[in-house]
């Protein structure tokens, strides 16, 4: 069904003032002065060396502009390997470019934004092949490939094809045939475009990451703080690495999978290792997911049982998000990597206007409050951050009152105005320009282009196509679109090295 935006009341400056949503909180040894987050978008601005441009000053700087208690930076790589126009953090010629970023959000914020930044591991993951290609170049050949075109009657008994006859054969046979000759890993390969998993164990590099990544992430904080951000926030969600490690789907046997306690265990142990070298004002979160949403994934309790071992383990603080994966992905077109947010645990990550009950507003809140019960009951101090379609004043507080969370966190909605938490705190809230929760910015993301914004990426009157929006007052002028926010310039699709949201891509 389709949902209509939400209209509520706009405080005064003065109830603005007396609420919960613009009172001060800790996170660990940092005090924010209010309870507004800004967490982590890839805005696809930076180069393919991952250095801090200034297409990248101006998109972090807009956003503090508003002057979010907290603004957390894109997911920023940890490892020094060539990976698009991603921010990196994997080496100390870095830490320059970091550290102008904090200069920048400093002053616009006027001191006010505290600045962390996402670090993040992802494996490998190709684009989906040309058939021809993938069987010339790709799949390695197995016994069980001949034997199967022997069954088929394609080769005989005492054939002894040379690989490139056995090559051709298979590229000729019909998506029914090569359902029953290929493997499943072998199938998804062609059909999407192979991906590395944690359980890849047989794969010297995954089976060590257990003694990489702690002190991969470890150096990555020290950078961070030399950098002088306020903390860190560890990418423990949707499709990556290390919520991988914590999902139902990883069976490793080694004593870093399979049970509850295996599966937490790298995050307690990355954590760890960041916590070690911590400075006395330097906070260390994590970003999490509430529920999986796939099958045979990670549950609400299960989650709910990680923070309360995270946060007993002394994390500061835990971002919540939900879903997000790589297996209810829709299949990409061929020369494209797979997307984690095009399935339902995508839809669920992101939700928009069109989506069933009770609708994407304040969506997660239920699954957050589980959660942050179960972090509140062993670590009271230890606050939660939630999120989901929240993009007025009465969401956010309501859900503080509730106990759903103890932050309120709003991507989209700071991104379709980035002065939103400032004017809701003057008084001003009948101008804020609200989210229309078209995902316009996520179909950008998806095609590698530099994200923006439906409302100030094209003119509009009142409704647009994708929601039922409240008159939202005249068109802007083209100057008074450059001031709300930088000017985007748009990425070639075909030229770029990554998948969308940061997983390492190959041809």
């Amino acid at each position: 069904m389709k949902h209509r935006l939400p209209e509520h009341p706009w405080p005064t400056a003065a109830e603005a003032a007396a609420s919960r949503l613009f009172s001060p909180v800790e996170l660990g040894p940092v005090r924010a002065a209010t309870r507004t987050w800004v967490p982590a978008m890839v805005p696809w601005r930076s180069n393919e060396e991952g250095h801090v441009t200034p297409e990248v000053l101006d998109w972090y700087g807009r956003f503090a502009d508003g002057r979010p208690g907290v603004l957390v930076v894109e997911a920023t790589g940890i490892r020094d390997v060539p990976s698009g126009p991603l921010l990196r953090i994997g080496h100390d010629r870095f830490v320059a470019g970091l550290a102008r970023l904090v200069e920048t959000v400093r002053a616009r914020s006027k001191g006010e934004t505290r600045l962390f930044i996402q670090v993040i591991d992802f494996l490998r993951i190709r684009r989906r092949p040309e058939p021809a290609r993938f069987f010339d170049a790709f799949l390695e050949l197995r016994d069980a490939h001949r034997a199967a075109l022997v069954a088929l009657g394609k080769l005989g008994p005492s054939d002894e094809p040379d690989d490139t006859l056995v090559r051709q054969l298979l590229a000729g046979l019909s998506e029914q045939e090569l359902a029953e000759v290929l493997s499943e890993r072998e199938l998804e390969a062609l059909r999407s475009g192979e991906r590395e998993r944690v359980t890849d164990v047989h794969l010297p590099h995954v089976a060590d990451l257990p003694r990489t990544l702690p002190p991969l992430f470890a150096d990555a904080a020290r950078r961070a703080r030399e950098a002088g951000f306020d903390g860190v926030e560890l990418h423990f969600a949707h499709a990556y690495t290390m919520a991988s490690f914590l999902s139902a789907k990883n069976t490793r046997a080694d004593g870093y999978g399979g049970s509850l306690e295996g599966r937490v265990r790298l995050p307690l142990e990355v954590l760890s290792a960041v916590r070690k070298h911590r400075a006395p004002a330097f906070a260390v979160g994590c970003r999490m997911l509430c529920d999986e949403v796939i099958e045979g994934g990670s549950t609400p309790d299960e989650a709910a049982w990680f923070a309360a071992r995270l946060a007993t383990a002394g994390i500061d603080f835990i971002s919540v998000s939900k879903g997000g994966k790589f297996e209810d992905a829709k299949q990409p077109k061929i020369g494209h990597a797979a997307y984690p947010y095009t399935g339902e645990s995508g839809h669920e990550c992101m939700p928009t206007v069109r989506i069933d009950a009770p609708g994407p507003f304040g969506r997660n809140l239920r699954l957050v409050r589980r959660l942050r019960d179960a972090v509140q009951s062993v670590a009271p101090h230890v606050p939660v951050i939630g999120c989901g379609g929240i993009g007025t004043f009465v969401e956010a507080e309501a859900a503080l009152a509730r106990g759903d969370c103890d932050i309120v966190a709003a991507a989209r909605q700071s991104l379709a105005d980035p002065d939103w938490w400032q004017k809701v705190r003057e008084g001003q809230g009948a101008t804020v320009r609200r989210c229309i929760y078209t995902n316009y910015c996520e179909g950008l993301d998806q095609s590698h282009k530099e994200v923006t914004c439906q409302l100030w990426d094209r003119d509009f009157e009142g409704d647009f196509e994708g929601a039922d929006v409240p008159q939202q007052g005249r068109r802007l002028s083209l100057d008074e679109k450059r001031r709300l926010v930088p000017p985007a310039r748009r990425l070639d699709a075909s030229a770029a090295t990554e998948s969308p949201g940061g997983a390492r891509v190959e041809f």
